[in-house]
């Protein structure tokens, strides 16, 4: 009886860290892909922050404050790109979809009356004040 229990525990270990290794590499798209994207936003927040120290260096700041008002300025500029990033993830995911299937259904049915003919309704002159027809 031992011994099944073993056996079975084992096939179970077994099975689990296949699982554990295949789930792993599931993963690996999502970390290159955050990595694709998190170095180009530290470079920028790097490129944009570095003035800010240079000038705050410049005015003759302790050192502590200069890098206190870096992180803030740093801490700032990720704010924005952040809710920039959403903004554009909203954006191209739900906004651009439904704009590209509005003007495609337009393109589709513009002309045509659907087989009904439709009688041509004119508003009043603006020049005379009166209905033109």
């Amino acid at each position: 009886m031992w011994s099944l229990i073993k056996w079975l525990a084992m096939r179970l270990a077994v099975v689990r860290w296949i699982v554990k290794v295949l789930g792993m590499l599931a993963f690996l798209p999502i970390a290159f892909l955050l990595k694709a994207i998190g170095l180009p936003l530290l470079i920028v927040l790097g490129v944009l922050a570095l003035p800010v120290l240079f000038l705050l260096f410049l005015f003759g700041l302790p050192i502590f404050l200069v890098l206190l008002v870096g992180g803030l300025a740093m801490g700032a500029l990720f704010v924005a790109l952040s809710i920039g990033m959403l903004a554009l993830k909203f954006a191209i995911f739900v906004v651009l979809p439904i704009w590209l299937t509005y003007k495609l259904l337009a393109w589709l049915f513009r002309g045509r009356g659907g087989g009904v003919a439709r009688p041509d309704v004119h508003g009043p002159d603006p020049s005379t004040g009166s209905d033109a027809a």
